[in-house]
């Protein structure tokens, strides 16, 4: 740079000494000197003037091929060391560069290309503003019959139920929704992001057929509940045939007073298996009509004060050792009390079980304030359990205990689902269980 500034100042210096000097030899009356020292410095200025100009029209034109992104051309280096040397290397360094930039860029492209369409969701990726569709993946070409989509309207005729869905669709939610596709009727959940760059406001909407995972959840929980289902009316079932089957017997011939004796110990059986089975159905029914949830503010300190109350007696009569951990006396659950009360003293009831073989047995309940949610833990030191019996723990009537119901566990998944929380267990075998509860701050 301060090479060229140099040289240009020392040609306008040596043109306006040549204009001087004509000058001065036409102030002296020699014509002749003066005139061809004047043509000189003309032709002289007019070859530098024309150097420039062609070295402005060179800018010019690889500007327009670089409006036109054409980085193809190339430009001959005849003499290194001039001007017009340095530009054309400038010229073909930069294309050198951005053509360099351009297949790096298209190999990503490529390669989000593939990896996009190797997802077995739909994705559509269109301008806010305008609903011009920039790009749709594979996935969604097939599952909505959609080879192409130059603009989201598009959409309306094929899928008019899908089009309004996808458009009213709040940015950075999930929702599930039906929608009528390749495969027929099938559940979608939906996610939607923006962004916003110099060129506008895009929108990326990703389609996520989630029938087989909903069906497999479902027939697995179906498969399960049918197992304890049948074997519960099962064992009720089985004995009240075979005693009605005896009982039919005896009345059909002679019997003495201890046939009746037996009869009546027969019909007390079947009594009391038929009123067994009929608590196992109000059972069902108390899993299936869980009260609506009444939200109310409630301080967890007070919530554990209650609870210990409540099992105090026990816990001194069993010598079990309770701990009640909160860190922060100020946290405030919005929750039904009765409900959580009785999810607590559900837990607190099978941990006092638990380790009631165990010689220095402890229990802890713990309240904290976790990434954005209120956590409740009820921790014990008792027999645990293996990863199979954590995997079906909260399965309807599914119960490891002698005199069980199944119905307790089930009980806290429901409350919880209600207060759109979770409940979840950690355990292993010998070292005790942790039931965490997560509700929404």
């Amino acid at each position: 740079m301060r090479s060229s500034t140099f040289i240009i100042f020392i040609k306008t210096l040596f043109l306006v000494s040549a204009i001087t000097a004509a000058a001065y030899l036409l102030f002296l009356k020699l014509y002749v000197y003066a005139g061809l020292l004047f043509v000189f410095t003309v032709v002289l200025a007019f070859r530098w003037a024309s150097t420039e100009r062609r070295l402005l029209h060179h800018v010019l034109d690889f500007s327009e091929a670089v409006r036109y992104r054409d980085f193809t051309r190339r430009f001959a280096v005849k003499h290194p060391a001039r001007a017009e040397g340095k530009l054309f290397k400038a010229f073909n360094d930069i294309n050198t560069v951005y053509k360099q930039i351009s297949v790096d860029k298209e190999i990503q492209h490529q390669y989000l290309n593939k990896v996009i369409n190797m997802l077995d969701s739909g994705i559509i990726f269109y301008r806010a503003d305008t609903g011009k569709v920039e790009w749709i993946n594979d996935a969604f070409k097939q599952l909505f019959q959609t080879p192409h989509l130059g603009n989201i309207k598009g959409l309306e005729k094929r899928h008019p139920d899908l089009y309004i869905k996808t458009v009213r669709m709040p940015v950075g939610t999930r929702q599930i929704e039906a929608a009528n596709s390749a495969k027929g009727k099938i559940k979608l959940l939906m996610h939607c992001v923006e962004f916003e760059s110099q060129e506008g406001i895009f929108r990326v909407v990703v389609f996520q057929n989630i029938n087989e995972a909903i069906d497999h959840a479902e027939t697995v929980a179906w498969q399960k509940l049918l197992r304890v289902l049948t074997h519960e009316i099962m064992n009720s079932i089985a004995p009240i045939s075979s005693l009605a089957d005896t009982l039919h017997g005896r009345l059909a011939g002679a019997y003495t007073a201890d046939d009746i004796e037996d009869m009546k110990v027969g019909i007390y059986t079947i009594k009391r298996r038929s009123e067994g089975l009929l608590q196992f159905a109000k059972s069902y029914r108390l899993i299936n009509k869980v009260d609506q949830p009444n939200f109310v503010d409630q301080q967890l300190k007070d919530l554990f004060e209650n609870v210990y109350q409540l099992f105090e007696p026990t816990l001194i009569q069993k010598n079990i050792e309770l701990d009640i951990i909160l860190k922060d006396t100020r946290l405030v659950l919005r929750a039904d009390t009765n409900l959580v009360e009785q999810t607590i003293i559900n837990l607190l009831l099978n941990a006092i079980d638990a380790v009631k073989e165990v010689s220095d047995p402890y229990v802890s309940i713990t309240g904290m304030f976790r990434e954005g949610h209120i956590v409740i833990k009820v921790q014990d030191n008792g027999e645990g359990m293996s990863q199979e019996v954590q995997e079906q723990i909260f399965t309807p009537f599914f119960t490891t205990k002698k005199t069980g119901s199944g119905v307790g566990l089930t009980l806290c998944k429901q409350i919880m689902l209600l207060h759109n929380g979770t409940v979840s267990v950690d355990g292993e075998e010998g070292k005790g269980s942790c039931f965490t509860l997560q509700f929404p701050a």
